[in-house]
Parts: structure tokens; C-alpha cells; sequence
């Protein structure tokens, strides 16, 4: 082995079910204070999962650890599902928070994550933009999905950090249904939702989530954080609820939100499905 190589913990998650396989797989490289930016992106495009992350020492006093995020193309600043997977391979590889909750440092800035049983959840960040959809971006996503006006309930930019827009609908079928464009809205990050009305026990929104480099997520924690900011506030949703996502992929993702005082809370269970070494 090149001696500038360093083999370091690596686990590969599912986060957002508690059935392996069920979610979204995450790759975790621990310990990796001595990886360049390069060195971490090559790894990320390599992996060709939606993200990889990278565990660090924290640089402020009240981070328990940091973390880089890194789509195969790009590092983000925030997302949901990398958030609690890192803290799930963090947590079962020994950390010890030091205050109740965890906190993580990203550069989306400190992150607050709490366990309740087997569910982990992160406290939604602010949306940094929020509101009305331009018309003739409307129309192009419109087109795009296919959708016509008597399908849209509302919509709303829903921007925590990686620039979604959402799209409430009137039933759990016209999500389901959408097939879309992707050259046509090539770019762009799309969320749908709708209520679905007894249609899935235990269930009561399905989302969907269209990703800027043309593929669908299979459940998304930003997505869902911004949704929830959105329809809570708007009374479009009840204070807690438990979404579906990923069931056109075949995934069976729920993802728990709860309000509590000001405060919304976004999670779901993370399991370990490879635990070994990555050598960078």
C-alpha cells in the first residue's frame, strides 16, 4: 500500500428506515482531518451515492464533531439524510455528545440532533428563501412534470440551503404518477407532496423529490426539513405527521416530523449496512 495512504472507518448507512436496503444509502469516512478537499470529492464522485461525508474535529467549542457533505459533483452546505447518518456512524463508533442533544458542525453552521429511541432527528434549519415561484419558472416546471394548474394546491420555494422548491397536489396518485422531463428541468430541485388520506396505514403525506443533476432522491431530509417550515406554518399540516418517500423507487422511507414550542423536528431510523475500512 502507497505509504501516503491512511485506511480509515468507513460505514455505509441507510437512513429513513429501519428495513436495510428500505432508504437512502449514505457512505461516512471517519477521522478524515488529514483529507484534502480533492481527495474527498474524487472519493464522493467515486462512490456515485446521492452523498458522501466526512467526519472531523469540530472547530468551535460546542460541536461534538464536523462534517463535509459532497454530492458527486459538489459539496453542500447542508442536507437531512447526511446529517443523520453521520451522527448515527459518530454515535455507534463511540462518540459521546456533550451536551443533550448532538450538535454538528457543517457549513450551513451548528446542526442540533436528538435521539428518542431508534429514531434520530435534526432540529429544521431556517429557510433561507420562502414564498412565491416565479410564473414562468412555474410553467417550466409545470411542463416538466406534466402537471396540469387543477393538480396544484400551492407551492412554494422551500430553500434551506440546496434550493428546493415544493409543490403541494391534491392526491397521493398524481404524485405517484408524475413521470418527468428531467432535460426540461434540468437544474432546478422540485419536492411534491400530497396528503394521502388513508391510503398507506400509519401515513399521511407521500413525497417526491427531483434532484438538480436529473435523478429522484430517494428520501430527502432537506426536503422534508422545508416542507415541513412551509405547511406547518401555513396550516397546511398537522403539527406532527409521518411522510412516505422513495415508494415509486421501490424504498420504503418515512420520515417523523413533530413541532414542538417553535421548534420542528425531522427524523427517521438509520441502520448500518457496511462497516469497514476506506483506504484515501
Amino acid at each position: 500500500m502507497n505509504s501516503n495512504l491512511k485506511e480509515l472507518s468507513f460505514q455505509q448507512v441507510d437512513v429513513f428506515s429501519s428495513e436495510r436496503m428500505g432508504g437512502n444509502p449514505l457512505a461516512v469516512v471517519v477521522d478524515a482531518d488529514d483529507l484534502d478537499t480533492s481527495t474527498m470529492a474524487k472519493f464522493a464522485n467515486w462512490t456515485n451515492l446521492s452523498e458522501t461525508t466526512f467526519l472531523l474535529k469540530p472547530t468551535v467549542p460546542d460541536a461534538d464533531y464536523r462534517v463535509r457533505i459532497f454530492t458527486p459533483h459538489q459539496e453542500l452546505p447542508f442536507a437531512g439524510h447526511p446529517t443523520l447518518g453521520s451522527c448515527h456512524a459518530w454515535l455507534t463508533l463511540g462518540g459521546k455528545p456533550k451536551q443533550p442533544v448532538v450538535i454538528q458542525e457543517c457549513q450551513a453552521g451548528l446542526i442540533r440532533i436528538r435521539r428518542d429511541g431508534d429514531i434520530l432527528s435534526f432540529l429544521a434549519p431556517d429557510l433561507i428563501r420562502t414564498g412565491h415561484i416565479d410564473n414562468d419558472l412555474m410553467k417550466r416546471v409545470m411542463s416538466g412534470l406534466r402537471l396540469s394548474p387543477e393538480m396544484i394546491v400551492d407551492a412554494s420555494w422551500v430553500d434551506n440551503g440546496p434550493g428546493w422548491m415544493a409543490l403541494l397536489l391534491k392526491s397521493r396518485d398524481d404524485v405517484l404518477r408524475i413521470r418527468p422531463n428531467y432535460q426540461s428541468i434540468s437544474g432546478l430541485r422540485v419536492g411534491l407532496i400530497a396528503p394521502c388520506l388513508g391510503d398507506v396505514d400509519g401515513v399521511d403525506f407521500e413525497v417526491r423529490a427531483f434532484t438538480a443533476a436529473g435523478y429522484e432522491d430517494p428520501v430527502t431530509g432537506s426536503l422534508n426539513a422545508g416542507l415541513a417550515k412551509w405547511l406547518i406554518s401555513a396550516n397546511l399540516a398537522p403539527p406532527s405527521y409521518i411522510a412516505a418517500q422513495g415508494t415509486v423507487l421501490g424504498r420504503s422511507g418515512r420520515v417523523h416530523v413533530r413541532l414542538e414550542s417553535e421548534d420542528i423536528w425531522v427524523g427517521g431510523n438509520v441502520v448500518t449496512c457496511i462497516n469497514g475500512k476506506a483506504i484515501l
